[in-house]
């Protein structure tokens, strides 16, 4: 069936506001969350009209129903990275928790002093301030795979890091500030060469991209719902079967103990080891919607959507005197494109856009360091999704000249 971007933006009920008086929404904040279509909201929704109860230890007919919804759930998100199995994929609230769960379970109980932790220039925060924090509890050491003026990583230097044997390679599949996406099969190959786990942060590539667990190899994984047509509060870590069965629980409570006593614990098997409480059960209903909603389009066809949006979306921006744009040519990128404009900062950019009803990010966007690679504070972001046009982009270069003119 061929992609039709019209008949999927009627599924987004936003799409259809207004911001402002006459301004309707343009949204291309995409980066920073997805919109919603009906079809994940009907889902929550009835599961609350309906189904509502807590899962896996009642006996009654909503708490089965909820069981099987919940775990359904998981099952389909497994089956949309093509996991091995369901029991690998735990859920998280995002994936800042998912990596903060393989920072603390993982990391500790297997990294020591001087043990090397190689991550890269262009990681969002995520993916900086847990091994920091590491570094300062346990001495680990970090070093990065710098980032190249075009916005590409250096892998020659990244070869020359693996000689150095690390314990962890964790990096970024795409970068939410350059777009740029990054060979993630290659990296994961050469760090198992060199005895490195690897971890990937997969909050970008996941709602852009095919992305197949068996076939990268990652060791562990990550991502979000809410940047993949999901509810927020729900996100995933993968892991291979082995190392999560290794690793001592990251929470401590209800659901991830098999069994207890007054002096002594012993834990659920997966994937619920690392599910402690009552879990986002509504937002797991989401999730697997979200899964069952992008499936249903086809990853490929979304991709080359916005392909072709990020690609015309480039070439308007570079007619504009005065715009800089940041990362790799549309070919090597998702649909991320940064920019600055001469004489003027990216928030009175992106302030002064929103009076026309375009949402576009401004600042570091979670991504100080890289920023400061490129010598600036920050960027003006917009961010292209499936549900985006190419009418859409001409209004935010005409907005550009707007804030141009003010600025004189």
């Amino acid at each position: 069936m061929k992609f039709d971007v019209i008949k999927i933006r009627q599924d987004f009920p936003i799409l259809e506001r207004q911001t402002r008086e006459g301004a309707r929404l343009i949204y291309l904040d995409s980066t920073a969350t997805s919109q919603k279509p009906r079809q994940v909201i009907e889902a929550m929704d009835d599961f609350y009209r309906q189904t509502n109860a807590n899962i896996h230890r009642g006996v009654h007919t909503l708490a089965e129903e909820a069981t099987a919804l919940y775990e359904g759930a998981r099952e389909r998100v497994a089956k949309f990275i093509n996991a091995e199995s369901a029991r690998q994929v735990i859920y998280t609230r995002n994936a800042t928790e998912a990596i903060n769960l393989a920072a603390y379970s993982w990391a500790r109980a297997n990294l020591k002093p001087g043990d090397l932790v190689v991550l890269t220039e262009m990681e969002h925060h995520s993916n900086l301030v847990p091994w920091h924090m590491l570094q300062l509890e346990r001495g680990v050491e970090l070093d990065f795979i710098p980032v190249t003026e075009d916005g590409l990583l250096d892998l020659e230097a990244y070869q020359s890091l693996l000689e150095r044997r690390p314990k962890l390679v964790s990096f970024t599949h795409m970068s939410n500030v350059l777009g740029t996406v990054n060979p993630a099969a290659e990296i994961i190959r050469l760090a198992h060469q060199a005895g490195a786990v690897t971890l990937v942060d997969g909050a970008q590539s996941v709602p852009h991209l095919t992305v197949d667990m068996q076939a990268l190899d990652a060791d562990f994984y990550v991502f979000s719902a809410h940047k993949m047509c999901g509810p927020t509060g729900i996100g995933a870590l993968y892991g291979k079967a082995d190392l999560l069965e290794s690793m001592p629980p990251f929470l401590g409570g209800g659901d991830m103990i098999r069994e207890v006593k007054l002096r002594s614990f012993r834990p659920n098997s997966l994937p619920h080891k690392f599910e402690a409480g009552t879990p986002a059960i509504a937002e797991a209903v989401g999730f697997g919607a979200a899964v069952d909603y992008l499936s249903s389009i086809g990853m490929d066809k979304i991709a080359a959507h916005e392909r072709e949006i990020t690609e015309y979306a480039l070439e308007r921006l570079e007619e504009i005197p005065g715009v800089k744009l940041f990362g790799p040519s549309a070919d090597k990128k998702g649909g991320v494109a940064a920019f600055t404009l001469e004489g003027v900062h990216p928030h009175d950019v992106a302030q002064i856009l929103d009076q026309d009803g375009i949402a576009v990010r401004a600042g570091h966007h979670c991504a100080q360091p890289l920023h400061e690679k490129f010598g600036i504070p920050a960027t003006s972001r917009a961010s292209f999704y499936l549900y985006t046009t190419k009418e859409e982009v001409d209004s935010l270069v005409n907005g550009i000249y707007k804030v141009k003119k003010m600025f004189g």
